[in-house]
């Protein structure tokens, strides 16, 4: 398993960001958390397959159609076997 953690920048706020993020983690059996940070970004933590994992952040790189995602940092973090995946609020 692998998990990493993600901060994603530009216009990712009020264009549905978290929510896709979340039908997305359901498909790809993800589990973690997304929540929007008070900087205007939005931030997650990933865990899964590398395969999904690495699906999840090619979608992050483009994020929503509304959305506009000027960068994104990625942090490899260790697995914790957690289950589900949470919208967090803000």
């Amino acid at each position: 398993m692998r998990r990493v953690g993600v901060v994603v920048t530009g216009m990712v706020q009020g264009v549905g960001f978290r929510w896709s993020t979340r039908t997305l983690a359901d498909k790809y059996d993800l589990s973690g958390w997304v929540r929007n940070r008070s900087d205007g970004a939005v931030e997650a933590e990933l865990e899964g397959t590398p395969h999904a994992v690495d699906s999840m952040l090619a979608w992050l790189r483009k994020g929503p159609p509304s959305a506009s995602v000027s960068h994104v940092e990625v942090v490899e973090l260790p697995a914790t076997g957690e289950t589900g995946f949470e919208v967090e609020p803000r």
